[in-house]
């Protein structure tokens, strides 16, 4: 059962929409045994989804209203398999700041081999929002062997250690 972290900003907006996206298409694959969570790496603790992050998921069929945030902290990394994050400074954060677990770190878009940013809608009008998910669906799915075959190489090597 392989860990997988999602990393954005505030872990309110792209972080928990992509997770639960994850989820579906884990469970799609057979994998629902697996984890995936979400958090910042500017989180205030306990604050909920975007309104319209939870607006655009239910509009597809995903409630993620129970979301609250988290702050990235280095229990997450260790326990995780792979961390995928929004933007390339979330991912140079996190390598400089836990080093050890640094080869898991990736930006998300790097699954589908190109490495740009998801932007972040915050603030933004509900289309942004929309546009955020189709973004992140279609890395998501594309991506999604990739996502695969990189968490369970690194469940097996950090079973055994």
């Amino acid at each position: 059962m392989a860990r997988i972290l999602v990393i954005c900003t505030a872990n309110i907006c792209r972080s928990p929409v992509a997770a639960a996206l994850l989820r579906d298409r884990l469970r799609q694959r057979g994998l629902g045994d697996w984890t995936v969570s979400s958090a910042g790496t500017w989180a205030t603790a306990a604050r909920p989804a975007s309104r319209y992050s939870v607006d655009v998921m239910g509009r597809h069929g995903f409630n993620i209203a129970d979301h609250r945030a988290t702050m990235v902290e280095e229990r997450h990394l260790r326990e995780a398999d792979l961390a995928l994050t929004m933007e390339d400074g979330h991912a140079e954060a996190l390598r400089a700041e836990f080093p050890t677990h640094a080869h898991k770190v990736f930006l998300l878009t790097e699954m589908v081999g190109r490495a740009y940013n998801i932007p972040d809608p915050y603030g933004g009008p509900i289309e942004e929002y929309q546009h955020m998910y189709d973004g992140l669906v279609e890395v998501i799915d594309a991506g999604l062997d990739r996502i695969i075959a990189l968490a369970s190489a690194n469940h097996e090597l950090r079973i055994r250690s």
